[in-house]
């Protein structure tokens, strides 16, 4: 069958984005299902920092790549074998599809996947092949999704089945961005019952962390960023205090308030900078943790002592630590029982012709989650 997709060719285009649109909207062949895959209508797919990346060359990918990770859609076809999902299911997609039957998966770690990894890096689905094509090339596909098109193939390995009563433009954020922000303090950090917390960087992997650090019951959730609109909407999430890191004291702000570092903080905006203050806001035996995805090359400064002498904590969150089949359920739940109230973070619903006015907006730091919703 055919598709209509979105499809970078060369990363690095010059902003501003919805001038030099450097994602095309492009017609390419889709091949059927093929064993353990499912063909899936798009009905929503969120706009993303790890997007935008791969767009301005932070995270190079194999090119051309049809993009899009975070997304959720209906099941129109399966393939052969396939038994846990049928024709009609409601699914969100995950990026790091997970074998089950690797060391990491066999200890909990999905996001650690090895066949996930290596598949995901090659730009092909976990199988190791491609269902893109145009012209008779192969075409990449990104993190086993490539979401930013009305239909896709997907391993059954990529997939979550959610209740059809969720709004597909709500659920396609449990994919990404409540998955790494929420998972970064109450899973890979351990956040526990009244904790102070520091969230550094809103965008909307950080602001599902507020959310995520009110839903687990911190004592104290202060708010940080350089944009003042950001942090009103942290406070209007819930933040108990916000700060702007620009201010020359914004660091003994977080002391003063703290009483002299908080319990967890947690870093989101992918700058070296904003992982170094972070880490220098947390107090003695206190956890930083990051899941800011910042370019190869990019290097931090940390006073190492501190590490032995006020036992820190430093740790890295990929997928938020979460095995998706087993924590999307759980986070979807809180959001139907009111307590983790994501579709505040939508910000602006677009049409797949609008995606380049889309990803200027999100590089200019305009917007919390765009969501592209699909007829």
């Amino acid at each position: 069958m055919q598709t209509r997709a979105a499809v970078l060719r060369t990363a690095e285009a010059e902003r501003p984005y919805d001038q030099s649109r450097p994602l095309a909207i492009e017609t390419f062949e889709l091949a059927e299902p093929r064993p353990g895959e499912v063909l899936l209508k798009i009905r929503a797919a969120g706009l993303c920092h790890s997007d935008l990346s791969s767009i301005n060359g932070n995270r190079p990918r194999p090119t051309p790549m049809v993009l899009g990770h975070e997304a959720a859609g209906e099941i129109i076809a399966v393939g052969d074998g396939v038994s846990n999902f049928a024709v009609g299911d409601h699914v969100v997609c995950s990026f790091v599809p997970s074998c089950g039957h690797c060391d990491y998966c066999a200890d909990g770690r999905a996001a650690l996947c090895t066949p996930g990894a290596a598949a995901n890096n090659a730009g092909t689905l976990l199988g190791g092949d491609f269902r893109l094509s145009q012209n008779g090339d192969d075409i990449y596909h990104h993190l086993g999704v490539s979401g930013f098109a009305e239909h896709a193939v997907v391993a059954t390995e990529s997939l979550v089945k959610i209740d059809p009563e969720l709004p597909f433009e709500v659920a396609a954020v449990f994919g990404c961005a409540v998955l790494t922000g929420v998972g970064a303090l109450l899973k890979t950090a351990r956040m526990t019952l009244g904790q102070s917390v520091l969230v550094v960087g809103l965008g909307g992997v950080g602001l599902s962390a507020v959310l995520g650090a009110i839903a687990g019951g911190a004592a104290q959730v202060i708010a940080a960023d350089i944009d003042d609109e950001k942090l009103a909407k942290a406070r209007e999430l819930g933040a108990t205090a916000t700060i702007n890191t620009r201010d020359d004291d914004a660091l003994e702000q977080v002391q003063q308030l703290s009483g002299g570092g908080v319990d967890l903080a947690a870093e989101f905006a992918g700058v070296a900078a904003a992982l170094e203050f972070a880490f220098e806001a947390t107090g003695k035996g206190g956890t930083t943790v990051t899941a800011g995805l910042q370019h190869p090359d990019a290097r931090m400064a940390l006073p190492a002592l501190k590490l032995v002498a006020q036992e820190r904590s430093l740790l890295g969150s990929y997928l938020g630590g979460h095995v998706p089949k087993l924590d999307i359920p759980e986070y979807i739940a809180l959001y139907q029982a009111g307590r983790l109230p994501v579709d505040k973070l939508l910000t602006h619903r677009l049409t797949l012709d609008e995606i380049n006015t889309g990803f200027e907006r999100l590089a200019a730091g305009e917007a919390i989650r765009q969501v592209i919703v699909f007829d």
